[in-house]
């Protein structure tokens, strides 16, 4: 059985996998230090203790993990599909007790190269009967699939096309009852003030709606977990204004 998250685990995760970033801005405050920039390295200072704290806010303090902002209700199959970091398996695994719980990841190194992820790969193992998949070929066959989960991964899908082919394939496997349940930070700006330029990774609200629509997805429901995370509950009906 998979251990339960430990405490700090998130923040010093996002410490841990990006180092190099804060080695970089460490060395950049002290060469401002020495030539008496002392406003600008004090600013840069605040904003990495900012992101920081808002980090473990996010993913140590407010009990996301837990997944408790998931919907209840039966399911006879549950995908779980992630990019390479999978945080969420064991949890839903408990959530979904009597349900088939399938795991993909399609992390491919040739076109998601954040190194943040290659490091998480290296320092976590697979849940258990984890598949390889491409993003664009998922292997489940049309209708079959109650729930689908997709955690802060699918942003990491940066080409528009091969994203856009991934929620149809996405809306193929879903069964006609079936809803996805995508969970994102979003470009906007409470996480632009928290992560700084950081945030031009994250996606728009209005991209996501556009790659929605595109693949015949509406909106059942747009849930705001706190000022920085939103989850989008998508079906085969269009529900949205």
């Amino acid at each position: 059985m998979e251990t339960m998250r430990k405490p700090f685990q998130g923040v010093w995760n996002i410490i841990r996998f990006n180092w190099h970033l804060y080695a970089i801005a460490l060395g950049l405050m002290l060469v401002m230090w020495l030539l008496h920039w002392y406003l600008p390295a004090a600013l840069l200072l605040i904003s990495m203790a900012v992101t920081l704290t808002v980090s473990l806010f996010i993913y140590d303090l407010s009990g996301i993990y837990a997944l408790a902002w998931i919907e209840p209700g039966a399911a006879r199959t549950v995908v779980n599909i992630h990019s390479g970091f999978d945080e969420t398996s064991a949890e839903l695994k408990r959530k979904f007790p009597g349900a088939q719980l399938l795991v993909f990841d399609f992390y491919d190194p040739a076109k998601h190269t954040e190194v943040s992820v290659k490091r998480a790969r290296r320092a976590y193992p697979s849940f258990a009967g984890t598949k390889q998949i491409v993003a664009d070929a998922i292997p489940v066959e049309e209708g079959g699939v109650d729930r689908i989960f997709v955690t802060f991964s699918a942003h990491e899908i940066r080409n528009n096309e091969e994203r856009a082919s991934f929620f149809k394939q996405l809306n193929r496997i879903m069964s006609p009852t079936g809803c996805i349940q995508v969970t994102e930070h979003l470009r906007d700006l409470p996480n632009f003030m928290a992560y700084n330029i950081g945030a031009f990774h994250f996606l728009s609200r209005k991209s996501w709606l556009s790659v929605f629509a595109a693949a015949g997805l509406g909106i059942r429901d747009e849930k705001k977990l706190n000022p920085f995370i939103t989850t989008f509950i998508l079906d085969k009906h269009d529900h949205s204004s």
